[in-house]
Parts: C-alpha cells; structure tokens; sequence
C-alpha cells in the first residue's frame, strides 16, 4: 500500500495547479506603460520573453559536408 502512497500524491500535486490569470500583489501595480505606449501592458505581455531573450533555436541538421567559410576574426594567438 505504500508503494502506491508516493505516485498518488505527487499526481494529485501536480494535478491541483493554478489555472487563474496573474494578478498583482495586493496593494501592488502593473509597471507603467513604457514611453510612446498610452495603455499598460498586460500581464502576459509582460511575461512574454523578447526574441534576443530566447533566440528561436536552429536545429538543421548538415546532409552532407560542407567547406567553410572563411572567417577572418580566427586569428592565431598573439607571440609573446
């Protein structure tokens, strides 16, 4: 019986998750509207990343090899 004690209440805790929209804290506001903008943003606006935040990832994969570009910041090591 205990072995079933342990996966039952970790599905029943993930299971009781908050559904509601983000609010602020009580006595708390939203940040003001950003210079140009005449409404605030909503709070999913503000919990949207920026691209540069998370860059969308690239995974290409080569179908056959490739020469490479020449890169002109590949420089050797200064001699000391």
């Amino acid at each position: 019986m205990t072995r079933y004690l342990l996966p039952l209440t970790s599905l029943l805790l993930a299971a009781c998750a908050q559904q509601a929209d983000l609010q602020p804290a009580a006595g708390e506001s939203l940040p003001p509207a950003p210079y140009g903008r005449i409404d605030p943003p909503s709070p999913r606006e503000l919990l949207q990343l920026d691209p540069q935040a998370a860059p969308p990832r690239s995974d290409e994969l080569r179908s056959r090899s490739e020469e490479r570009a020449d890169d002109p910041f590949d420089l050797p090591p200064p001699e000391i």
